[in-house]
């Protein structure tokens, strides 16, 4: 079963499905091998771990491509893609969709904001694009798409009725799935409120380290987010700020334990559990298979 058919037939089966931001393979595999059955790729990850850099659009189209082509190669989960703005007008939308459907991905999210875009969740301040040009490139990217299971999710970044207006919108555009910002409403009454009155299945992004008041940080529930027809909770940012952690406090550590013998703590994956995550065994069977056999270096070989 190829990727874009499973994602939809798992929305099928899960009441909600759970879903994790992947900022490369690595993160992706890991991912995978922790039980999620899809992916969401997180433009705020990648541009932090590829250029250093915030998530402003700085990266391009096909940088995105290569990072998210490596995690479909790399995972037999479906992935969903950020796609941000589309990287430009709707006649860029059309060969951004192209791309990604083309490396293998289950499908892609276009926000309607004003290109470059900014990321909500560090900046206060950004634009829409008019509701006729975000109509026009959620249009674009169903025309385009040639396999129809391919799944076009719509973000939109607007607050209260607006968000529903285009959301809806959206939807008579073709659009999959509505993907909402925690940050557009006020609470989890105010979002059901609201939520009435969206005719799709909904997408929202439960942020981690927000620096600013939000009932994402507050008790909720998934029955609440089904309850307003969310179908996808996603977890963007958990991955990428566990990993920055993990290495800062090791290596805070490393110089009083040089030699690693007593460096116990923060606990580590070991050498032979991540050659396992990463496939090496597999390398090897390959190497015996076609490659003439080499001389022993080190030790011994077992047949």
């Amino acid at each position: 079963m190829n990727a874009t058919r499973k994602l939809r037939q798992i929305l099928n089966e899960e009441p909600i499905l759970a879903t994790a931001g992947a900022f490369d393979a690595l993160s992706a595999k890991i991912i995978q091998q922790a039980g999620f059955r899809a992916i969401y790729t997180t433009g705020f990850g990648i541009a932090g771990s590829h250029l250093g850099k915030p998530d402003v659009e700085l990266y391009s189209m096909n940088e995105n491509l290569t990072v998210v082509g490596h995690m479909a190669m790399s995972v037999d989960i479906p992935i969903i893609a950020d796609l941000d703005t589309g990287y430009g007008n709707a006649v860029n939308v059309i060969r951004t969709i192209q791309e990604f459907e083309r490396v293998g991905c289950a499908g892609g999210v276009l926000e309607d904001q004003l290109a470059p875009k900014r990321c909500p969740a560090c900046d206060a301040a950004f634009s829409l694009v008019p509701l006729a040009e975000g109509i026009g490139k959620i249009r674009a990217a169903v025309d385009t798409k040639n396999d129809p299971d391919f799944m076009i999710l719509a973000r939109t970044d607007a607050t209260g009725r607006q968000a529903v207006e285009r959301a809806n919108a959206y939807f008579d555009a073709g659009a999959d799935m509505v993907v909402l910002i925690s940050r557009s409403f006020e609470s989890v009454q105010d979002l059901k409120n609201h939520c009435q009155h969206i005719k799709g299945p909904l997408c929202v992004n439960i942020m981690e380290g927000i620096g600013y008041a939000s009932w994402l940080n507050d008790q909720w529930t998934m029955e609440d987010l089904i309850e307003v027809g969310v179908k996808i909770v996603n977890y963007p940012l958990v991955p990428l700020f566990a990993a920055v952690r993990a290495m800062l406090d090791v290596l805070a550590e490393v110089p009083q334990y040089p030699t690693l013998k007593d460096l116990d703590l923060p606990r580590r994956i070991s050498h032979e559990q991540f050659m396992e995550l990463i496939g090496f065994k597999d390398i090897t069977a390959l190497q015996e298979k076609y490659m003439p056999s080499q001389e022993v270096v080190f030790g011994s070989v077992t047949p």
